[in-house]
């Protein structure tokens, strides 16, 4: 998923193509490129914007590059095929416009990540009161609602944790996190959680394996450094 700032940029693109500041669009458009370029719409912009420039051949490899990216990208399918037909390439313009045509078929049933991002959110937002009132259950209902649209798993998975806590059921939120764990191995904030579950479960030699291995990853991260201290200088005391 785009970060903040490239939403960012990708609005302020968006707005400078949409009022034909196609120079400015440009320049914002290959600095999208550059912090990433999986992003179909920002070639389709682009890829238009060469079109308008002349520029046939940079053009045709842009509008590839946004449906290689998205087969069912339909704008990048159509500009392709204007550009095949201004060339007189009418039997390219006709299999790209009809490839177009069956990707968007194929697609009418298919999940939007856009529409399942938005419905994800509402759950969350519907979890998160929730989980303010101690409707713990209920909180857990739409975060795990939300777990099923949104690409940010790792990060519902630890609201999970969080309301499995709050009903004193710690089995299932180490159950909780150590798959999140066998998921998505990099992710730091479930290892520090486990082991603070674990130490305040007195189990104080598999939370401190847990941080250590916090640091291999990140020898600086200061809270698996301070957890582990307190553990060897005070013991079994409740974090």
């Amino acid at each position: 998923m785009p970060t903040t700032s490239e939403n960012d940029l990708l609005a302020t693109a968006r707005e400078k193509f949409l009022n034909g500041e196609m120079a400015m669009a440009e320049r914002l458009l290959q600095q999208l490129i550059l912090l990433n370029n999986k992003l179909p719409e920002v070639f389709h912009m682009l890829g238009t914007i060469y079109y308008d420039q002349g520029k046939f051949t940079r053009a045709i490899q842009t509008f590839k590059r946004a449906l290689e990216i998205d087969p069912g990208f339909s704008d990048a399918s159509i500009g392709l095929s204007i550009i095949y037909n201004d060339l007189g390439k009418y039997d390219e313009g006709k299999t790209v416009f009809e490839e177009a045509q069956r990707n968007l078929a194929q697609n009418k049933n298919r999940p939007d990540p856009y529409v399942e991002e938005r419905l994800a959110s509402k759950h969350l937002e519907l979890g998160d009161m929730y989980f303010q009132y101690q409707r713990w259950d209920d909180a857990l209902e739409q975060f795990y609602k939300a777990v099923n649209l949104t690409s940010r798993k790792a990060d519902v998975h630890m609201k999970v944790v969080e309301a499995y806590l709050r009903k004193n059921q710690g089995a299932k939120a180490i159950k909780e996190l150590k798959k999140i764990i066998e998921t998505y191995p990099g992710y730091i904030p479930a290892k520090v959680k486990l082991g603070v579950v674990f130490y305040n479960s007195n189990r104080v030699i598999e939370a401190i394996q847990e941080w250590e291995g916090v640091l291999m990853r990140d020898p600086r991260h200061s809270d698996a450094i301070n957890y582990i201290k307190l553990a060897q200088e005070v013991g079994v005391t409740s974090l």
